[in-house]
């Protein structure tokens, strides 16, 4: 769900880490910050600056483990309701 108010902090880091796979669009969005791309963009990295972190650019947010687990994981489910 999407924050009603702009995130700042580290609420925004989390955020934003959270959806760096999707993109900076949709990040900015669930952060808070609409289509409003550059405000993002620069509170995201004036927070990670305040934190010790240094990004160029979203995608950095993302660690080895992110990777590893979006292409390592399978979902495991019954093929129609009636068999739970």
């Amino acid at each position: 769900m999407a924050s009603p108010t702009p995130l700042k902090d580290l609420e925004l880091v989390d955020c934003a880490r959270a959806n760096a796979k999707q993109g900076i669009t949709i990040a900015a969005k669930q952060c808070g910050y609409g289509e409003d791309l550059n405000t993002f963009s620069e509170e995201l990295k004036q927070a990670c600056d305040r934190m010790g972190i240094q990004i160029n650019e979203l995608r950095d947010l993302l660690t080895p483990q992110d990777n590893l687990i979006s292409t390592n994981s399978q979902i495991i489910a019954p093929d129609t309701p009636s068999e739970l």
